[in-house]
């Protein structure tokens, strides 16, 4: 790719993730099944489900000014782990009609190791082997798949480490390496940040500050910093809050002329043009009702599984949109605006907003419903970066919404555009 991919510190000797459980002179990697079994114990998490069970917090206050933490480097958050694909009764959960990897199934394991790093970078003094925080996933600022195929035949290596911390805030870059043949090739490279609660989740935790030791580390802090500001900056620019400049503007108006029929002097009859399809026609949903089966150590619904799941909604949206085969390129901004409750229905909308060439960008929006109050809050919204075999129609919006949606999916493809100029 021609574009820059994330930086994180790869150089680093493997880390026990846990004194008692993984030995640093260990000759293998823990899987993310450990991992997962891991972070259980670290926050005392009960190994079954009762509505009425609660974390154990006793002896485990945190404290309230992080300038009482002492500081962590990259290295003491750094960790790897490895998915074991060559194990052919794990291969078939990851593998898709094409034999080729499942994304969503990736973004699961991505997601526990995030969470795994950030309480890594927390854990109060190493001995210790219970954390005071609870830590959740808050957003993917991006994901990035750097080829199209991937195979399901190797075995998948994790690796990451914190790269910029906030007061309450651990930003945590990752890549996916696939090992064939003695060798790694890098799949996937991606951001998360996670944000630290106190041990009763009833206040913001403080997270250790992170010193950087190389020069290199510096500007991997601050290019941490910056990513921070680029999305406060988008959040601000938002279609929700702001008109669309003057160039969308023109854009739309575009669009609406060219589905006028000219024969006719109004605007109320529409018709569509050549090698295009309406909006509203690429529609797919979906509901869920929540189980305990999909918990988090918290007993709220798994980050990971709400990932997966729009994922594949957004995959099997593009194979009937494309007709053929389709190869998720990359995922964009997914922000975790609500905790998920077992018991309640999630329900997913998808929709083609954007199409140029033979790429395509799908919108996933997120809804939970109390199934007792009926009240129906947005959890996320997913971008995804999709290309086809082959040359796609022009997706064509029909109302002022759908416009603002077109334009949104419009403004990722140009971000993921400009980061893939070869492609």
């Amino acid at each position: 790719m021609a574009a820059r991919t994330f930086q994180f510190v790869s150089n680093y000797p493997v880390l026990c993730l846990s004194h008692k459980c993984f030995s640093s002179t260990a000759t293998r990697l823990p899987t993310v099944y450990e991992i997962r079994e891991k972070i259980k114990s670290i926050v005392s998490a009960s190994q079954t489900w009762r509505p009425d069970v609660k974390r154990s917090v006793a002896g485990m206050d945190t404290p309230i000014v992080q300038s009482d933490l002492p500081q962590r480097t990259m290295q003491d958050s750094y960790s790897e782990a490895v998915i074991p694909l060559s194990d052919p009764l794990i291969r078939e959960k990851y593998i898709n009609q094409f034999s080729n990897l499942r994304i969503g199934r990736l973004l699961e394991d991505l997601d526990t190791m995030g969470v795994m790093i950030s309480y890594k970078h927390n854990m109060p003094d190493p001995g210790q082997e219970t954390s005071p925080l609870t830590i959740v996933t808050a957003l993917v600022d991006r994901l990035d798949l750097h080829t199209k195929i991937v195979g399901v035949e190797h075995d998948l290596k994790l690796t990451g480490n914190v790269t910029w911390v906030g007061t309450s805030s651990i930003e945590v870059a990752m890549s996916v390496k696939m090992l064939k043949d003695g060798s790694e090739e890098e799949i996937v490279s991606t951001t998360f940040v996670n944000v630290a609660r106190d041990s009763g989740n009833s206040r913001a935790g403080i997270c250790h500050p992170l010193k950087a030791t190389t020069p290199l580390e510096e500007s991997i802090i601050s290019e941490g910093e910056q990513k921070k500001l680029l999305r406060q900056q988008r959040t601000r620019d938002s279609l929700l809050k702001n008109a669309p400049t003057a160039e969308e503007r023109e854009l739309v108006h575009s669009i609406f002329v060219d589905t006028l029929d000219p024969g006719v002097s109004s605007f109320s009859v529409r018709r569509m043009p050549p090698n295009s399809v309406w909006m509203e026609s690429t529609k797919l949903k979906n509901a869920l009702l929540c189980f305990p089966q999909e918990r988090n150590i918290h007993n709220k619904i798994f980050g990971g599984y709400l990932m997966r799941q729009a994922t594949e909604i957004a995959y099997t949206n593009a194979v009937l949109f494309c007709r053929g085969r389709v190869f998720i390129r990359a995922i964009g901004n997914i922000q975790f605006k609500k905790p998920v409750e077992i018991g309640s229905v999630i329900f997913y909308s998808s929709e083609v907003a954007f199409t140029e060439d033979k790429f395509l960008q799908i919108r996933v929006h997120t809804e939970v419903e109390d199934v007792k109050s009926g009240k129906r809050d947005t959890t996320n919204v997913f971008h995804f970066t999709i290309e086809s075999d082959s040359a796609l129609p022009r997706v064509i919006p029909k109302s002022y919404g759908e416009s603002m949606l077109y334009l949104a999916g419009r403004r990722q493809f140009l971000n993921f555009r400009s980061r893939n100029e070869d492609l």
